[in-house]
């Protein structure tokens, strides 16, 4: 038998999509939450409603590992489709358990893997007559079969069933028993323990369990948004989903009355239109969408920002391009959202790694979309937006003041002899604005797309252009020191290599740079959480000789933007690119980086 491995192994999970494995896969990750130990799963899905595989891959780290690791320790296998697979992925000495109501096929068998067989199908038959109680009572018994072979307390298991189907208590009983059908056929017929076992801790402290969209949409809701329009798109559209459940609870008045809008729209660009609409009357909207989205809405992000108007998109990126794999994950949307739309345009991106950094950076983008009076898009992807992820509670000041920016009040416009839109006043970029109908006769103005004066008025005068556009370039200078400032890794640099990434990539370059580490490759480290790129972004370049930087697209897009707009030397940028849709990995990194360390 192989090294025991104590909290601190990969279970996946083969099914077939649409057979109620989701529930039976989740109630599996959240209890081993529940007994205080580190999880992370991955839900694996198809595109289409139902019949194609489906994998579900939860990795256990007693160290608090939150990334995708390489390999599978136990894989559970109920779909025959993907078997072939599904048995090759398993690592060396690990373990393969199947539905064994039918025999194995003989190419299916390893000699350096150990199987698991249970006759799941068999005994749903025996113990139940309705077809479908007997797809969904299947996955409740490979859970109960899993929690006595690698040690889930039972106990746990019960209380989440009480939660999951309170009010539903008649649904208690036959789960429990399911439940029991799984632990007591291993009890009965497998002899031999395995080397996985999970072992109560108290590591996850007062951590919780929340996918990405849901926070971005509870931070919507913190920040003050009224107003949604969107149109759905896979992976996005549980952001405005979620942000219809909290607004039905937390945006009604005590007379019943709804005090948002949420509206459907007939297209993606139809979407972006009434947010812009909603911005340029006062209220905070916001919009989510994903690659194929932000391609459509490109002429009204260009609107946006010449006419300066707030608006706030929440871009969950997939893979592409075109339709690409829907349901699976990229960073692929970095350069067309930078500069979404014809002419120079420059937009205000914002890197979330964390369901805690969604709901913190899609309230802030609210505020800097009114301060900087701009879109303001915050980049997720697919494996932040629709996985659950173990993260810091959420925290928020009850006394903080939204940032509304330079709005004029009937009283500062009454003093003003003529108002200016586009005036340049403080020397920061940054006009003022008014909201419609604050004076009876002042304040009013164009919001137009065509060339304008400072008082909002049309005109084709080259030098007036030209002016308007250099101080939209003086505003993006100011937006510099305003949007969020890089995490670093160290004090200061203790190394001539440095290490770049951000969003999703952190869990696993985290992970990467201690692998490295450990082999006497030391690498300074800066996560990125927004682009413009601040000076203490561009002084960490400066400061090493050669940066990696990771992200997941091929084209090295994030390498690109950084090459555009600091003017760096491509030949110290070196890509780490991920782009096979799945989540990138710290053995992908480290072999990545070590390749070109060991090749100087």
């Amino acid at each position: 038998m192989s090294e025991r491995k104590v909290n601190d192994f990969v279970v996946r999970f083969a099914n077939v999509n649409g057979t109620g494995s989701a529930s039976a896969n989740f109630l599996f990750t959240k209890a081993i939450f529940r007994m205080g130990i580190p999880v992370t799963p991955k839900n694996i899905f198809p595109s289409n409603i139902q019949g194609l595989p489906t994998w579900y891959e939860v990795r256990i780290s007693e160290k608090g590992r939150l990334g995708r690791r390489e390999g599978v320790d136990l894989m559970v296998s109920v779909n025959p489709q993907s078997m072939v697979r599904d048995v090759a992925s398993v690592k060396v000495g690990g373990y393969f358990l199947y539905d064994s109501t039918k025999h194995l096929s003989p190419e299916l068998v390893r000699d350096d893997i150990n199987y698991i067989p249970i006759p799941l199908m068999q005994m749903c038959n025996d113990a139940f007559t309705d077809s479908r109680q007997r797809q969904l009572f299947k996955n409740i018994i490979y859970v109960g079969a899993l929690a006595e072979l690698i040690g889930i307390e039972f106990e746990v298991l019960e209380g989440l069933l009480g939660d999951q189907f309170k009010g539903k208590e008649k649904l208690i009983g036959p789960n429990v028993s399911a439940l029991r059908m799984g632990v007591d056929y291993v009890k009965a017929n497998v002899s031999e323990p395995l080397n996985l076992r999970l072992e109560r801790r108290d590591l996850v402290g007062d951590k919780i369990m929340i996918d990405g969209n849901a926070a971005c949409a509870l931070g919507a809701i913190y920040a003050g948004a009224t107003v949604a329009a969107w149109y759905p798109i896979t992976p996005s559209t549980s952001v405005v989903e979620s942000f219809s459940k909290f607004a039905a609870k937390y945006r009604v008045g005590e007379d019943g009355k709804k005090k948002f809008a949420i509206v459907q729209a007939e297209d993606e660009l139809a979407a972006i239109g009434m947010v812009i609409g909603a911005g340029f009357n006062g209220a905070r909207s916001f919009t989510a969408t994903s690659g194929p989205g932000v391609s459509l809405m490109n002429e009204f992000l260009g609107l946006a920002y010449f006419a300066e108007i707030p608006t706030v998109l929440v871009d969950v990126q997939r893979t592409g391009p075109s339709t690409g794999m829907p349901t699976r994950t990229q960073q692929s949307d970095i350069l067309e959202a930078a500069y979404a739309s014809h002419g120079d345009t420059k937009h205000i991106l914002l890197f979330p790694s964390s369901p805690t950094e969604c709901f913190e950076l899609t309230a802030d983008a609210f505020d800097l979309a009114e301060r900087l009076q701009t879109p303001v898009m915050v980049m997720t992807d697919l494996d932040l937006g629709m996985n659950d992820h173990v993260t810091d509670p959420f925290k928020w000041d009850d006394s903080r003041i939204y940032d509304r920016g330079k709005v004029l009040d009937a009283d500062a416009l009454e003093k003003l002899e003529r108002y200016g839109r586009y005036l340049d006043v403080d020397g920061d970029g940054i006009p003022f604005r008014t909201i419609p109908g604050t004076h009876p006769t002042k304040g009013a103005f164009v919001a137009r797309g065509t060339s304008r004066d400072e008082y909002a008025v049309y005109t084709e005068d080259s030098a007036i252009y030209q002016r308007n556009m250099d101080r939209l370039l003086k505003k993006w200078e100011t937006a510099k020191g305003i949007v969020p400032a890089p995490h670093f890794y160290q004090q200061k640099s203790g190394s001539r290599d440095g290490v770049i990434f951000f969003g999703t990539s952190s869990y696993a370059a985290e992970e990467a740079i201690d692998l490295l580490k450990d082999d006497g490759i030391k690498l300074d480290a800066m996560r990125v959480k927004a682009f413009p790129f601040s000076k203490a972004f561009v002084d960490f370049v400066e400061e090493h000789d050669r940066v990696f930087v990771v992200e997941q697209n091929r084209d090295a897009q994030f390498r690109s933007l950084m090459i555009i707009e600091c003017g760096m030397s491509p030949q110290k940028l070196i890509s780490v690119l991920n782009y096979d849709g799945m989540p990138i990995t710290a053995d992908n990194i480290y072999k990545q980086i070590k390749g070109v360390t060991e090749s100087k």
